[in-house]
């Protein structure tokens, strides 16, 4: 049987494998990690821009208010929301655990605290459109409250997951850290 560059060498069958170096898991996981990470800062990224175009829309008058509705109070302090993921896409290369905490503390404060006060702030308008069915305020005819609950589902998820990941990726970074120190 012939390779793709010619004729196999002589004395093997293929079986020699086994002695070959491999990649130690946890750099696998390491990089499997950082993909994860970054898929999710860029899903976060997409939804900060939406949000940041929304308020930008409302803020400068743009449109009618009735295409765009005004902004809720907890989207001033989501738009800090960008700041964990500049830290996460910076920690990411090089393998920085300060930046990384830094990303992670940070995500719980500007992603994750506003989300909590939108959903509160916004349930009693949720409960009014549920109950008797009157909306006043939309975006691009859809009511928007249902958008940005929307947007709260979705953003809480990819929050959520960031964190983890991170975690996980931070575990991974001192479990490598340590065995360094222990040669």
């Amino acid at each position: 049987m012939a390779s793709r560059a010619g004729p196999r060498a002589a004395g093997t069958d293929g079986s020699d494998f086994q002695h070959r170096e491999r990649v130690a898991s946890h750099y696998q996981m390491s990089v499997a990690l950082k993909s994860e990470i970054r898929k999710l800062n860029i899903v976060h990224l997409l939804i900060w821009v939406l949000m940041a175009a929304q308020v930008t829309v409302s803020q400068l008058s743009l449109v009618s208010h009735k295409v765009v509705a005004s902004p809720y109070q907890w989207e001033y302090p989501y738009l800090l929301s960008i700041i964990p993921t500049v830290f996460s896409f910076l920690a990411l290369p090089r393998n920085n655990i300060s930046y990384l905490v830094i990303s992670m503390i940070s995500a719980g404060l500007f992603c994750v605290a506003p989300l909590i006060y939108g959903s509160m702030e916004m349930f009693p308008v949720a409960q009014q459109l549920y109950r008797h069915g009157k909306a006043y305020r939309f975006i691009f005819g859809f009511s928007a409250v249902s958008v940005m609950y929307l947007v709260i589902v979705i953003a809480v998820q990819v929050h959520g997951w960031q964190i983890y990941y991170s975690k996980k990726l931070l575990d991974q970074w001192f479990t490598t850290t340590q065995e360094k120190k222990k040669k």
